[in-house]
């Protein structure tokens, strides 16, 4: 097949397959007499692979070594194991940060709330955000 159908057959443009020749995840194709790329159907089941891996969050730098692994001969089931559960680690350990920049977040916005624009002083360039305690205790509205 040519390049279009193979970018057809699963979603991407024509310029990610290319871009992923030339990152050396996909292996360059043959050449019709006349130039074109020609893929046969085991470049369409590295394809979908690479676009599966990026979906569960796996860098290209990481889908490029499990494919390495497998070119060599070896099933890299053990590898990508191991890879998802460093994500798994990095994801959970990224909504704990979320977590608790939402209620920082909160906490401003109700802070935000309670305070009055007009207490502002001239030395703060937003009392919203000023140091807990400082813009409160200088319009009297204090934190409960």
């Amino acid at each position: 097949m040519l390049i279009g159908a193979l970018a057809d057959a699963l979603g991407v443009p024509t310029q990610t397959v290319r871009f992923y020749e030339r990152r050396g995840l996909l292996p360059r194709p043959t050449r019709a007499p006349n130039g074109y790329r020609v893929y046969d159907d085991t470049a369409v089941t590295r394809l979908a692979f690479i676009r599966s891996a990026q979906a569960a969050g796996l860098t290209l730098a990481e889908i490029g070594r499990i494919l390495a692994l497998r070119d060599d001969g070896t099933a890299p089931c053990t590898h990508v194991g191991e890879l998802l559960e460093s994500k798994l680690d990095e994801v959970r350990a990224r909504q704990r940060q979320l977590a608790e920049l939402e209620a920082e977040l909160e906490r401003l916005v109700e802070r935000g709330h309670r305070l009055d624009p007009a207490d502002c002083g001239d030395t703060e360039i937003c009392h919203i955000l000023a140091p807990v305690g400082s813009a409160e205790a200088a319009s009297g509205a204090g934190e409960r």
